[in-house]
């Protein structure tokens, strides 16, 4: 299996970036960390500075599983705004590969009509940003290759969504147990 890549701006949400990295490392899924600053360290909203795995300009999308897109502010703008990683977005879901994006970032997704004719959740308040979405209330929501989470404290069923998606129910059942997690 190829990495599932969680990308990071300055200004991203920690607990979603790193609930996904934690628990699919647990499930021995690999995943990296990405860097879009073109530094090796990433700072979050929280003033959380986390060390990344690779910067954007190593990476081989012809050899990346999915897109991982975390929240939070100004992690989100500047994810939208890095033209190399939303031509990539683009390209995984004309071709239906899995992009996934919590809180905020599912905005992306919206604004570059990804959304139209899925479901879809987000941070409350955010809703409007999700353009031809069916908006759900949900804590996850996978339509087709498109996963979304609503907030930091869905962290952990957005990360078992992911999970499932590659080892299935039981295995993401099994993981919630593990960490003492109550689906």
């Amino acid at each position: 299996m190829n990495d599932i890549c969680v990308f990071l701006g300055e200004g991203y949400e920690e607990i979603e970036a790193l609930t996904v990295v934690d628990i699919l490392r647990r499930a021995s899924i690999p995943v990296k960390t990405v860097s879009i600053t073109g530094a090796r360290e990433v700072t979050g909203s929280h003033q959380i500075t986390v060390k990344m795995d690779e910067l954007l300009s190593e990476i081989d999308f012809d050899k990346v599983e999915m897109i991982v897109l975390p929240g939070g502010m100004p992690g989100t703008k500047n994810l939208e705004a890095c033209e190399v990683l939303m031509e990539q977005v683009d390209a995984f879901v004309k071709a239906d590969r899995p992009v996934s994006a919590i809180c905020a970032a599912p905005s992306i997704l919206g604004h570059r009509g990804h959304l139209k004719g899925r479901k879809a959740c987000c941070f409350p308040s955010f809703e409007e940003h999700l353009e031809g979405a069916e908006v759900l209330e949900e804590a996850s929501v996978v339509s087709g290759s498109i996963t979304t989470g609503r907030g930091m404290g869905t962290a952990i069923p957005f990360a078992l969504s992911i999970l499932e998606r590659y080892q299935g129910a039981e295995a993401a059942q099994a993981m919630a147990e593990k960490i003492v997690y109550q689906r």
